[in-house]
């Protein structure tokens, strides 16, 4: 098996989930007990966040390229970052990473393409809802992606940083959120949800959303326990 760096911390509460579900995971796809090799680096969410809100791009290529070289010096093959706002440098980062990196929407728009979506909405920070970089992967595919209001796409951000970041999850919150998607599929037509912030599952799930999700936390962690599990070949690309 293959050791994955993780950069996690953005927020705690997801990387908790990421480290679980590709632990157990891979013990459950290889049948027998045996956990893979993992190290987590751990970054602050809010300094993610300040970067973001300063597009300040090459603090946060450096803030994080440096979370990945402690993942490379520790061993680790390849690593993934455990939130999708961070992705906005995703292509820098892998430009200048020393180990292959998989991508979280990547992965998403892999399973989008297999269930044969045309139209999804797109939830997330105020950064990943407004920038065009989980966007643009879409549509080159010719899968159109629709974000909320502007107003919605504000509460959204501020419940996601107020609330979910600090494990917090509120009624009257999941009622709006619900309220926001339904109008989506009303007025915009989306097919599926896309949940682009990892701490939205705790809120939005099959059972609870209106439109089915698309949970990119879940997508990418099934991706890195492929290639956890991938025989090794330094000329095949992640």
């Amino acid at each position: 098996m293959k050791k994955l760096g993780l950069v996690g911390g953005m927020g705690p509460g997801s990387t908790v989930v990421y480290y679980h579900d590709i632990v157990y995971g891979v013990q459950e796809r290889v049948g027998k007990e045996s956990f893979p090799g993992l190290t987590i680096e751990s970054v602050d969410v809010f300094q993610i966040l300040r970067l973001c809100g300063e597009r300040d791009y090459d603090g946060l290529t450096d803030y994080l390229l440096q979370a990945i070289d402690v993942l490379a010096r520790s061993g680790a093959q390849f690593a993934a970052l455990t939130a999708n706002t961070p992705h906005i440098v995703f292509d820098r980062l892998q430009g200048s990473s020393p180990i292959p990196l998989i991508s979280m929407i990547g992965s998403v728009r892999k399973e989008a393409m297999r269930s044969g979506l045309k139209k999804i909405g797109l939830l997330g920070t105020i950064f990943t809802m407004t920038q065009d970089f989980f966007k643009r992967p879409f549509l080159d595919t010719g899968i159109d992606i629709v974000v909320p209001s502007g107003e919605e796409m504000d509460y959204i951000h501020q419940k996601i940083s107020s609330e979910l970041e600090h494990d917090i999850v509120k009624e009257e919150t999941l009622a709006r959120f619900q309220t926001i998607v339904s109008r989506m599929r009303a007025e915009d037509g989306i097919e599926a949800v896309v949940l682009g912030c990892t701490e939205l599952p705790l809120l939005l799930n099959s059972e609870t959303c209106p439109v089915p999700c698309l949970d990119a936390m879940q997508i990418h962690i099934q991706d890195l326990i492929d290639e956890i599990l991938a025989p090794a070949d330094p000329g095949r690309p992640l």
